[in-house]
């Protein structure tokens, strides 16, 4: 497949134009991913916009997204394929009437019609451009992380009744973490790596400008200043960079033009989403 992207720069520019302000550091990833051909571990805090990052690159290059959510439990039928075992029976027991053999039984239960595709064989098997996100990849288990390594290490995948399916081609891949466990060395080789935190205050105050159209600069400042004033408070979730965005969105909606003590007060429930935060803010920011 063609090279997505030309340089950085066309990378800052094209996931500029959908509303995705990269700095340095992720703007020379996305386009080394492509280069190389490599897939790319995002690693971060919650919300700070690892999950968009590859809705970005997928909207910037016009490519479909293929998301495969990760969770505790999740196995190989869930991640990869299985077979449709209630269509396949009533064929069975169709075929069965009929007196037909089982050599052409086997032969008919297991063809593309009873196979259920799911999100990584779906990317392997794509002929249009294609951006696999496989989202939260610290909540699987060891044995599913494997799985993972053998599908991206070759982009194929071997279905025994099928034979083996080779990737046609090698779409841009983003595995995000949370880094609530460690993840194995072997993973982390076949991956470039990208950390991903909170913005500064300037790219922070931009980001807001972008995505809440009509707010002005010194509004936009003053958000982008008590969020960050927020997130150093200990608390168990810091505000997430959509968090921040709604708070701007709520300010405009209830026609406030600058950030009061008062307005904190009356709008934290926006930001964060736990009582003990909210209470712990307020002493902070409100009552001080």
């Amino acid at each position: 497949m063609g090279e997505r992207f030309e340089s950085v720069a066309d990378v800052t520019e094209r996931l500029r134009a959908v509303d995705y302000l990269a700095d340095d550091d992720i703007a020379s990833v996305a386009y080394l991913a492509d280069r190389l051909e490599k897939p790319v571990l995002v690693e971060g805090p919650a919300g700070v916009g690892k999950t968009e990052l590859a809705k970005a690159i997928a909207a910037a290059t016009g490519s479909r997204l293929i998301r495969l959510q990760c969770y505790e439990g999740l196995d190989e039928a869930k991640a990869l394929y299985e077979w449709n075992y209630k269509k396949q029976l009533l064929r069975i027991q169709a075929d069965r009437e009929h007196e037909t053999s089982w050599e052409s039984v086997e032969s008919d239960i297991f063809s593309e019609q009873f196979l259920l595709t799911r999100p990584l064989l779906e990317a392997i098997r794509a002929e249009d451009p294609v951006v696999l996100l496989i989202d939260e990849v610290d909540r699987v288990e060891i044995e599913t992380e494997a799985l993972l390594l053998e599908v991206l290490s070759d982009f194929q995948v071997s279905i025994p009744e099928l034979g083996t399916i080779v990737g046609k081609q090698r779409p841009i891949v983003l595995l995000t973490s949370n880094n609530t466990r460690e993840l194995s060395e072997a993973l982390k080789r076949r991956c470039l790596f990208l950390h991903v935190d909170y913005p500064d205050v300037e790219r922070e105050k931009e980001i807001v400008r972008v995505r809440v159209p009509g707010i002005d600069e010194e509004l936009a400042e003053q958000v982008a200043r008590v969020v960050r004033s927020v997130r150093t408070l200990d608390l168990k979730k810091a505000p997430s960079i959509s968090e921040t965005i709604d708070w701007a969105r709520t300010l405009i909606y209830l026609g406030r033009s600058e950030i009061s003590p008062e307005v904190i007060g009356e709008t934290l429930h926006v930001l964060l989403k736990y009582q003990s935060d909210i209470a712990k803010a307020r002493k902070e920011l409100v009552e001080k």
